[in-house]
């Protein structure tokens, strides 16, 4: 039965993509698997994962045939698509093969995913931290842009959340995702009336009981605070969110100054990228589902609004639950109806039906 604390948030991404909620679980290297990915489909959210996380294209498809079996619900699949990526390729055959509905796309050119994906029916969203980006991701004919903000955990933006969405929004045609920073539903009404059209979250979905990962790692993400995520830049050359822990302090954040020469080369850049890359996955890899004295955990800064591990699909309902609380005693008037995808902050509590 339909009730106001979980009726439908209808916006221009729900829209698109056929979901109950504008809620993406962000797919999370090592982090996302079959299980995790179905559970958020199948709660109403869009449940998605990085090809990567499967050794082999081979592996990669079974797993996008395995999700298909646990839900029939719209899902996501992450390609990186710059050129320290080898698997690129192999994997979007994959995702156009199998008809995969939503497909996100970081690090690099997504023209080519976003043609190939458009002639089976997919839709694509792209990673952007500025706005060049966002304004040529659009051109190429990207239908959304996940705005990747400072908070985020992984490859994080420097603009914060407050200015880059309504900025964004302000300047593109297509919807704008929130990233960054997001754990309650509070956040995502908030989102909402800043103009995004959906919020992609990723951190709180680490401290789930469908994300296979060491307990060291989960309990890592219970403990810390804002102040406990920084940036580093070993494991891709890239700014990258992680937790500060001992190994981190003891290894710097700052490539050496040999890598830092030889990645400003335009001869060496493509070479120690693609080293940089798979290093830092190695050390993720291990950290991520080993116990291991080489802590390196990929979080952002909601880990201070985290408290409990609990089923993937209960975050998904306690956010849907949180996001129509903030909204209690709010006048139905306010200019978020006219807001691109936030207008479903306001009809969407009047679709609700008893």
């Amino acid at each position: 039965m339909t009730t106001i604390e979980n009726a439908p948030i209808q916006t221009s991404f729900t829209e698109l993509l056929g979901c109950r909620y504008p809620i993406i679980a962000g797919p999370m290297f090592l982090v996302s698997d079959e299980n995790l990915v179905s559970a958020v489909s199948n709660a109403g959210g869009i449940g998605a994962a990085p090809s990567l996380n499967w050794r082999t294209p081979d592996l990669f498809r079974e797993a996008v045939r395995k999700i298909k079996t646990l839900t029939d619900q719209p899902f996501g699949i992450n390609l990186i698509v710059n050129q320290a990526n080898p698997r690129v390729e192999a994997d979007l055959a994959v995702c156009v093969e199998e008809r995969v509905p939503f497909v996100v796309t970081s690090l690099g050119n997504p023209k080519e995913v976003i043609r190939r994906m458009h002639e089976v029916g997919g839709k694509v969203f792209c990673d952007v931290t500025t706005l060049e980006y966002a304004l040529k991701v659009q051109e190429l004919g990207a239908d959304g842009v996940i705005a990747v903000s400072a908070g985020a955990g992984g490859h994080a933006g420097p603009t914060s959340p407050l200015v880059l969405i309504p900025y964004l929004r302000k300047h593109l045609r297509i919807p704008v995702v929130l990233a960054g920073g997001v754990a309650t539903g509070e956040q995502v009404a908030a989102a909402m009336l800043l103009g995004a059209s959906a919020v992609q979250i990723g951190t709180r979905f680490i401290a789930t009981n469908e994300a296979k990962v060491d307990a060291k790692y989960k309990n890592a993400v219970l403990e810390a605070e804002p102040d406990d995520i920084v940036m580093t830049y070993k494991l891709s050359g890239t700014p990258a969110a992680v937790i500060n822990t001992p190994y981190v302090k003891k290894s710097g954040l700052q490539l050496n100054p040999i890598e830092s020469f030889l990645m400003k080369r335009k001869s060496t850049k493509k070479l120690m990228k693609t080293m940089r890359f798979l290093i830092g996955s190695k050390m993720l890899q291990k950290a991520a589902m080993l116990p291991t004295w080489k802590e390196v955990w990929s979080a952002g800064q909601a880990v201070g609004l985290i408290e409990d591990e609990i089923p993937a699909g209960e975050v998904v309902r306690r956010l849907v639950s949180e996001y129509y609380a903030a909204f209690r005693g709010f006048d139905p008037q306010t200019p978020q109806a006219s807001r691109g995808g936030a207008r479903g902050a306001a009809t969407a509590r009047a679709s609700a039906t008893p």
